[in-house]
């Protein structure tokens, strides 16, 4: 509770209530509600971590103050409809500045007063930028759809690439264990003279190699997983398992189903459209600076030198009709025509982008069915050439060459097919978000 007094020769009061200390408040009681998202050793599927995002990531924190604010802008326009009413209190002590010195008589003056202010009809300024503002505010709550249909895709896209992190290290872990086999075989030969010794230093080498890109493989895992933490918006998240995605979802739209849908439903184009269509009501909100404003008032209060204070009120009507104030009305029509073009201009490109990325994102999902297909094709011509090559070098006729080379043939094809599974699912994912769709 804060006081402020003010008055040049007398004083006047004004109570006010701190809205810092109700929000220090709010901020506080909100941290020790905010519990944690994420239990030590939990494991968590898709659909648990969109939930986690979309209830912790900042970014739809902001996104949320702003339609609040829009939304507040609404009430304080629709404030026109409603009448005003002010109380005034003061008083006042004054002395005449010639007279006889300390003979003067000083003169105390008490006041109090109540007035009440209505605009009657103001051609349109009120309820035009109720539409504005109202428009406004559908642009910020699709400007919330659209932070959180980029939020959830993000938390995919994370949740598969930690995925295929993982899955890309457990390959990596079987070939390890294959050339510690092939090793083991080169050892077995060279002391049984059927070798020579450059096999077993070559499969030394080649399982050196193997143990490097293991490595490698579990630093993209950890990355992987450090990037899923800030896609749900939980980077200090205590360790916790993923659930293996229960298989590759269909995407049964075509491409024009999937057009018309995210022309019609994408979040980021009915915000342009919304600003677009604020935009052009603007322009006659500009317009009503031409027109007068007719409104009504009426006062009741007490004045006087001494108690008991005569009794004062007032009413009356007023019509204000503006004259002339320096071509600012014609400006600000100029202005709001010229927002129109650029907010046209702005959904046309969003427009544009949308049909762009719903195409992309729709070859992509394509592209990414028929790999999988090839894929597996690969990975089993490439196991039972592994397969061959080591069975040809235990029965002592092939080489470690021809192992190794089946080995990483192997790997390289098992790495493709991951990545081709999991490039489907993330394709899938762009292509719901081109759509609007979470």
């Amino acid at each position: 509770m804060s006081v402020i007094g003010s008055g040049k020769r007398g004083c006047g009061f004004l109570f006010r209530v701190s809205a810092l200390s109700l929000g220090v408040i709010a901020l506080y009681a909100g941290l020790s509600l905010a519990g944690d998202a994420i239990s030590p050793g939990e494991t968590l599927d898709v659909s648990r971590c969109i939930d986690i995002a979309l209830e912790r990531h900042p970014a739809l924190t902001g996104a949320a103050g702003a339609l609040d604010a829009s939304r507040s802008r609404v009430s304080q326009a629709k404030a026109g409809y409603y009448p005003r009413i002010d109380l005034s209190t003061g008083y006042e002590r004054s002395r005449p500045a010639s007279g006889s010195g300390s003979a003067a008589q000083a003169d105390d003056e008490y006041r109090g007063r109540a007035d009440l202010s209505q605009t009657i009809f103001d051609f349109g300024r009120t309820s035009g930028s109720v539409k504005v503002n109202s428009l406004f505010a559908e642009s910020s709550r699709a400007d919330y759809e659209d932070t959180s249909t980029r939020v959830v895709f993000n938390v995919k896209q994370a949740y598969y690439d930690l995925l295929k992190s993982r899955k890309n290290k457990d390959a990596l872990a079987e070939t390890v264990l294959r050339y510690e086999k092939l090793l083991g075989q080169a050892k077995r030969f060279y002391e049984a003279g059927i070798k020579p010794r450059i096999d077993v230093t070559m499969s030394e080498v080649d399982l050196s190699r193997a143990r490097l890109d293991i490595l490698k493989a579990e630093n993209a895992l950890r990355i992987a997983r450090i990037a899923l933490n800030n896609a749900m918006g939980v980077p200090d998240a205590p360790a916790y398992e993923v659930a293996e995605d229960p298989g590759a979802p269909d995407s049964p739209l075509d491409l024009e189903t999937a057009l018309e849908k995210g022309l019609t439903s994408r979040p980021d184009l009915l915000s342009a459209v919304a600003q677009r269509e604020a935009a052009e009501r603007s322009v006659d909100l500009a317009r009503t600076g031409y027109y007068p404003i007719l409104s009504g008032s009426a006062g009741y209060g007490w004045t006087g030198e001494e108690f008991p204070l005569e009794r004062e009120w007032s009413l009356g009507a007023a019509l204000t009709f503006p004259l002339f104030n320096g071509f600012s009305t014609r400006h600000r029509v100029q202005e709001a025509r010229a927002g129109v073009n650029i907010y046209r201009g702005s959904e046309e490109l969003v427009r544009q982008n949308v049909r762009y990325e719903i195409e992309q994102a729709f070859s992509n999902v394509r592209e990414a069915r028929e790999r999988i297909a090839l894929a597996e094709l690969l990975v089993r011509h490439a196991r039972q050439n592994r397969e061959l090559a080591q069975g040809r070098y235990a029965r002592g006729v092939g080489s470690t060459i021809e192992v190794t080379d089946a080995l990483l043939a192997e790997v390289d094809a098992e790495t493709e097919q991951i990545t081709a599974l999991y490039d489907y699912r993330i394709a899938v994912a762009s292509l719901d978000k081109a759509m609007g769709v979470k």
